[in-house]
């Protein structure tokens, strides 16, 4: 049996239908949408390509809204890495495989009560959040929505139009959370940008300047986050939100945050 024909069982063959190119390195891409495919805001998919006569796969988060009849996913070109350079390669109309099922458990119903939400992103971190913040069910559920997005250099703060535009989409159908976006930057000056702060999520967690850019405390009682991106961000953010009192989220219930490692 070759690789393609096994790959039917649990995947369709899918066609990429745009490749929209931010910078060098990251791109936003859409396939077509299988039948019958669902998947819940948060969740990521396993795709697939033919590279060299094999079948490769890798996990990535969906960042399109729950009902388009396309899916969209959010990458970065890894220097000789062998699916992505495949992937940079490729032309609208040529395959990809889709698994049939989706997965993971970072979802804003994990969530049973809150009033503020945290969604903490380096990098490619951000995939999930642009699906979730496009489901109306999160702009009822919570008060305020804080988006933090922390990379190297200001060009690769993506998707920014994208949620002022959901911003000015909300407040139009007068849903009830605010929306506040919180643009980081390690390598840019800090100095001289006065939309956006300086240094890592961790620092920022530590000597409380996100919640002085939010106006808004972190707190068990009211605060909810996800964090997703690099490992070892993560790692520390769990231990600074353990300090603080706020514990993980557990399938039995229970929990201020949920946490997925994405690079």
């Amino acid at each position: 049996m070759s690789e393609q024909t096994a790959a039917t069982d649990k995947a369709t063959q899918e066609s990429l239908v745009s490749i929209h190119r931010w910078t060098e390195k990251l791109l936003t891409f859409r396939t077509t949408r299988p039948a019958g495919y669902r998947f819940a805001p948060g969740q990521f998919a396993r795709l697939g390509l033919q590279v060299n006569g094999e079948m490769v796969w890798r996990a990535y988060s969906i960042t399109s809204a729950q009902a388009e009849d396309q899916l969209e996913y959010y990458a970065i070109i890894v220097p000789d890495g062998l699916f992505t350079s495949a992937l940079n390669q490729l032309q609208p109309g040529d395959p990809i495989w889709v698994e049939k099922l989706s997965y993971g458990f970072m979802t804003p119903d994990r969530f049973t009560d809150g009033e503020d939400f945290w969604m903490l992103a380096t990098g490619t971190g951000l995939g999930p959040y642009v699906s979730i913040l496009q489901q109306r069910e999160v702009w009822q559920q919570f008060r305020n929505l804080i988006l933090v997005h922390c990379v190297r250099h200001e060009e690769e703060l993506t998707y920014q139009e994208k949620f002022q535009s959901l911003r000015a989409e909300a407040a139009a159908q007068n849903l009830p959370a605010r929306l506040q976006l919180i643009r980081m930057t390690t390598r840019d000056d800090g100095a001289t940008a006065s939309d956006r702060l300086h240094g890592r999520i961790t620092s920022a967690l530590r000597d409380g300047g996100l919640e002085r850019s939010a106006g808004l405390p972190i707190t068990a009682a009211s605060s909810r986050l996800m964090v997703c991106g690099n490992p070892d961000m993560i790692t520390e953010v769990r231990e600074i939100l353990k300090e603080r009192g706020l514990g993980p989220c557990r399938r039995a219930g229970g929990g201020q945050f949920i946490t997925e490692d994405y690079w």
